[in-house]
Protein backbone atom coordinates (compact mmCIF):
# COMPACT_ATOMS: atom_id res chain seq x y z
CA UNK A 1 0.00 0.00 0.00
CA UNK A 2 0.98 3.59 -0.60
CA UNK A 3 -0.17 6.55 1.44
CA UNK A 4 -0.11 10.10 0.06
CA UNK A 5 -0.01 13.23 2.18
CA UNK A 6 -0.70 16.57 0.51
CA UNK A 7 0.04 20.01 1.86
CA UNK A 8 0.33 23.61 0.73
CA UNK A 9 -3.13 24.60 -0.40
CA UNK A 10 -4.67 27.91 0.55
CA UNK A 11 -6.11 31.22 -0.62
CA UNK A 12 -4.33 33.36 -3.20
CA UNK A 13 -5.24 36.30 -5.40
CA UNK A 14 -5.54 35.95 -9.14
CA UNK A 15 -2.15 36.21 -10.78
CA UNK A 16 -0.41 34.84 -7.72
CA UNK A 17 1.47 31.62 -7.11
CA UNK A 18 1.09 28.64 -4.85
CA UNK A 19 2.91 25.34 -4.41
CA UNK A 20 1.32 22.12 -3.25
CA UNK A 21 3.33 19.12 -2.12
CA UNK A 22 2.75 15.39 -1.97
CA UNK A 23 4.79 13.04 0.18
CA UNK A 24 4.26 9.35 -0.47
CA UNK A 25 4.95 6.69 2.15
CA UNK A 26 4.65 2.93 2.37
CA UNK A 27 5.57 0.84 -0.67
CA UNK A 28 6.96 3.81 -2.57
CA UNK A 29 9.28 1.57 -4.61
CA UNK A 30 6.18 0.32 -6.45
CA UNK A 31 5.23 3.78 -7.73
CA UNK A 32 5.69 4.22 -11.49
CA UNK A 33 4.14 7.66 -11.85
CA UNK A 34 2.61 10.39 -9.76
CA UNK A 35 0.03 12.88 -10.80
CA UNK A 36 -2.08 15.80 -9.74
CA UNK A 37 -5.80 16.05 -10.33
CA UNK A 38 -8.33 18.66 -9.29
CA UNK A 39 -12.06 18.87 -8.73
CA UNK A 40 -13.62 22.31 -9.13
CA UNK A 41 -16.87 23.04 -7.28
CA UNK A 42 -19.77 21.24 -8.91
CA UNK A 43 -17.57 19.59 -11.54
CA UNK A 44 -15.87 16.27 -12.06
CA UNK A 45 -12.29 15.54 -11.18
CA UNK A 46 -9.83 16.30 -13.97
CA UNK A 47 -6.22 15.49 -14.75
CA UNK A 48 -3.69 18.30 -14.28
CA UNK A 49 -0.16 16.96 -14.47
CA UNK A 50 1.93 13.82 -14.10
CA UNK A 51 5.55 12.82 -13.76
CA UNK A 52 6.96 9.42 -14.61
CA UNK A 53 9.45 7.87 -12.24
CA UNK A 54 11.66 6.37 -14.92
CA UNK A 55 13.08 9.18 -17.03
CA UNK A 56 11.16 11.95 -15.35
CA UNK A 57 8.89 12.74 -18.31
CA UNK A 58 6.13 15.18 -17.48
CA UNK A 59 2.64 15.64 -18.88
CA UNK A 60 0.17 18.50 -18.52
CA UNK A 61 -3.42 19.33 -19.26
CA UNK A 62 -3.77 22.09 -21.84
CA UNK A 63 -5.54 24.29 -19.29
CA UNK A 64 -2.41 24.55 -17.11
CA UNK A 65 0.41 24.12 -19.62
CA UNK A 66 2.91 26.96 -19.27
CA UNK A 67 1.56 27.98 -15.85
CA UNK A 68 1.94 24.86 -13.70
CA UNK A 69 5.06 22.75 -13.20
CA UNK A 70 5.26 19.28 -11.69
CA UNK A 71 8.59 18.29 -10.20
CA UNK A 72 10.04 15.80 -7.77
CA UNK A 73 12.69 15.94 -5.11
CA UNK A 74 14.13 12.46 -4.85
CA UNK A 75 16.07 13.30 -1.69
CA UNK A 76 12.86 14.33 0.08
CA UNK A 77 10.72 11.76 -1.73
CA UNK A 78 8.25 14.51 -2.49
CA UNK A 79 6.42 15.65 -5.60
CA UNK A 80 5.48 19.29 -6.05
CA UNK A 81 3.03 21.20 -8.18
CA UNK A 82 4.14 24.79 -8.66
CA UNK A 83 1.20 26.91 -9.78
CA UNK A 84 1.85 30.34 -11.28
CA UNK A 85 -0.42 32.94 -12.87
CA UNK A 86 -3.36 31.48 -11.01
CA UNK A 87 -6.88 32.22 -12.20
CA UNK A 88 -10.20 32.05 -10.35
CA UNK A 89 -11.10 29.02 -12.49
CA UNK A 90 -8.16 27.17 -10.92
CA UNK A 91 -10.15 27.05 -7.67
CA UNK A 92 -10.59 23.40 -6.76
CA UNK A 93 -9.64 20.62 -4.40
CA UNK A 94 -6.30 19.34 -5.61
CA UNK A 95 -5.50 15.65 -5.26
CA UNK A 96 -2.21 13.83 -5.46
CA UNK A 97 -2.30 10.35 -6.98
CA UNK A 98 0.12 7.50 -7.58
CA UNK A 99 0.13 4.74 -10.15
CA UNK A 100 1.91 1.47 -9.55
CA UNK A 101 4.19 -0.34 -11.95
CA UNK A 102 2.19 -2.08 -14.64
CA UNK A 103 -1.03 -0.36 -13.66
CA UNK A 104 -3.14 1.49 -16.20
CA UNK A 105 -4.81 3.84 -13.77
CA UNK A 106 -4.01 5.75 -10.59
CA UNK A 107 -4.85 3.56 -7.61
CA UNK A 108 -3.65 5.61 -4.65
CA UNK A 109 -5.08 9.00 -3.74
CA UNK A 110 -4.40 11.69 -1.19
CA UNK A 111 -7.07 13.37 0.89
CA UNK A 112 -7.01 16.54 -1.19
CA UNK A 113 -6.05 20.12 -0.44
CA UNK A 114 -8.17 23.18 -1.17
CA UNK A 115 -6.84 25.88 -3.48
CA UNK A 116 -8.93 29.03 -3.75
CA UNK A 117 -8.08 31.83 -6.17
CA UNK A 118 -9.86 35.11 -5.56
CA UNK A 119 -10.53 37.61 -8.34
Amino acid sequence: QVQLAESGGGLVQAGGSLRVSCAPSGRTFSIAAMGWFRQPPGKEREFIAAIVRSGGNTYYADSVKGRFTIARDNAKNTVYLQMNSLKPEDTAVYYCAARGTGRASYEYWGQGTQVTVSS
